[in-house]
């Protein structure tokens, strides 16, 4: 339940501190003394989003703490998996500093807004006038009888293999407009493959043939100019080697007498065999170079394959068709091992759909086995409220594939009247009956939510005299079970709240600020008379506020 609600520097609210006690809580004031600013801070710490906006001093940040205590509803392993340390109290604070960022705490741990907004969400509800709307929401249908029917944890199991089963679904599509592309461009891959795959093209082979194509161009001036080295070098008259040789005689005939000679000597001999060794090879590179044209033509086709096909796929080297051709052959695998996948996620998706159509039968079955109930203790509450000609059924419908509350449509029909027809409830429904309607079906669900603390903002809207005594003693009941704090402008229902808080308005020299107070049981008379009568409090109004307090 929540214990204590402090609000620094929000809307008009400079400092505000309260305790709250269990039971029954009532909230009273003036229209525009500020009751709708106390929910305003109070969902901050429930995580809803701000700015700067709020802040009532610009230079000052905002602060609003809320204590809450949280032993005995199960939340241990929630604040555990968020890395938060447990206690018999949990304290929530939210700060908005001028310049409009925001930080939210619990237990002094920093967290994001989703975790006060997961845990705040088992720990109160904050019921407004406009939620009166969400009783045509079906999505709120169905999480009443949910509620009631206790599918909360088997509804968790539920959306996680239906979400499973939704992931399979997509990837399955998916694949299967990748298989139907691949197969619409499998002819084009394989005409490329087979292609390239013919050309039986070998990594550096274009560089190694053009340079074989330029020597065979080449061949009678090579072969003639090598023929001509051979001569200088090794021919029959004045050679390189002869001449060399003779030179070797002559340097070796002054080893004796010139101490150089012998030195001479040695390089001439060296030279020699170097010149031999280079003749050599000349002459039999020049034998083996022949002008050979079938040979020229076989290379020139060669080339003219592999550039075509450079030029076709845009590349300029033998090594990125090579590529090219393994990636078209990718491609053709891929399709054929993308029927394989479809088979896979296919087997996966039916598999899956059994499962979760199996647990959407169970909440079927209890969603089902539930509905009369709902409708007998909601038609028992509206008695009490002053209908007693109103009919309720719960609608429910099998859908034929799941979503994310299973195989149902849920739908709340309503007639006031005794022999109106039951149609949907916004057809229907007044603002007072859809106020009492909602009371009805929020004291259903308030002891299956197993919820601590349940605020309502004027529930009682459109409501009055003997109706109004009726929602109170509804609305006391349901505090036997859980903290209710209500915001009224009733005093009959004022008047059955274990604790009264009055919101007013408080001027001074520069502003003016919201200020709550507890009141005592004669400033409570005081209001109730109030409420009755006016500001101008009749010795009437007085004598019937007591007797509405006892």
């Amino acid at each position: 339940m929540l214990t204590r609600l402090r609000i620094q520097n929000y809307a008009l609210i400079r400092e505000l501190d309260v305790d709250l006690n269990p039971g029954f809580s009532i909230i009273t004031g003036e229209t525009g003394a500020g009751k709708s600013i106390l929910l305003g801070a109070l969902s901050l710490i429930l995580g809803q989003r701000a700015d700067s906006a709020v802040l009532n001093d610009k230079s000052v940040k905002c602060v609003v703490e809320a204590s809450f205590r949280v032993d005995g509803l199960g939340l241990e392993e929630l604040f555990a998996v968020n890395d938060l340390d447990f206690d018999d109290f949990a304290i929530f604070r939210r700060e908005i500093n001028p310049a409009g960022k925001s930080r939210a705490f619990i237990n002094d741990s920093p967290v994001m807004l989703k975790v006060m907004q997961d845990i705040g969400f088992r720990l109160i509800d904050i019921h407004s006038q406009n939620q009166n709307l969400e009783i045509n929401d079906q999505t709120f249908q169905m999480m009443v009888v949910d509620i009631c029917a206790g599918n909360q944890t088997d509804l968790l199991s539920y959306k996680s293999r239906f979400n499973e089963y939704r992931l399979l679904s997509s990837q399955l599509r998916e694949a299967e407009l990748e298989i139907e592309k691949s197969k619409a461009d499998l002819d084009y891959f394989q005409f490329q493959f087979d292609q390239l795959h013919k050309a039986l093209l070998v990594e550096n082979e274009q560089e190694e043939l053009e340079k074989e194509l330029e020597l065979l161009t080449h061949a009678e001036e090579i072969k003639s100019g090598l023929s001509n080295v051979t001569e200088l070098l090794n021919g029959e008259e004045a050679s390189a080697l002869n001449q060399t040789k003779t030179a070797i005689g002559l340097v070796t005939k002054m080893v004796n007498f010139l101490p150089d000679a012998k030195g001479f000597a040695h390089r001439l001999e060296s030279l020699y065999v170097d010149l031999k060794d280079i003749a050599q090879e000349v002459a039999w590179i020049g034998e083996k170079v022949e002008f050979d044209p079938d040979r020229i033509r076989g290379i020139n086709d060669r080339l003219d394959l592999i550039y075509s096909l450079q030029q076709k796929h845009h590349v300029q080297s033998v090594k990125e068709l090579i590529e090219l051709r393994d990636a078209f052959e990718q491609k053709i695998v891929a399709v054929t091992s993308g029927e394989e996948e479809l088979f896979r996620l296919s087997k996966l998706k039916g598999e899956k759909y059994g499962e979760v159509e199996l647990l959407a039968q169970a909440l079927s079955a209890r969603r089902n086995l539930i509905s009369a109930e709902i409708e007998t203790r909601v038609i028992s509450q509206l008695y009490l409220l002053g209908m007693p000609n109103s009919r309720f059924k719960v609608e429910i419908s099998p859908v034929p594939t799941p979503g994310n509350n299973g195989m149902d449509l849920v739908n709340f029909l309503f007639t006031a009247n005794k022999n109106g027809v039951l149609c949907e409830i916004s057809r229907v429904a007044s603002g007072g009956e859809m106020s009492r309607l909602m009371l009805a079906i929020k004291a259903l669900i308030s002891r299956s939510k197993a919820l601590p603390t349940i605020i309502f903002d004027e529930i009682d809207s459109g409501v009055s005299g003997d109706i109004a005594e009726r929602m109170g003693i509804i609305l006391k009941e349901i505090s036997s079970d859980m903290q209710v704090i209500n915001i009224t402008h009733l005093p009959q229902i004022a008047a059955k709240g274990d604790h009264h808080f009055l919101v007013y308005k408080q001027d001074s020299a520069n502003d003016t600020t919201t200020r709550l107070k507890r009141l005592t049981k004669a400033e409570r008379i005081e209001e109730l008379a109030k409420m009755l009568s006016g500001e101008n409090i009749t010795a009437a109004a007085i004598l019937n506020a007591e007797e509405l307090l006892k």
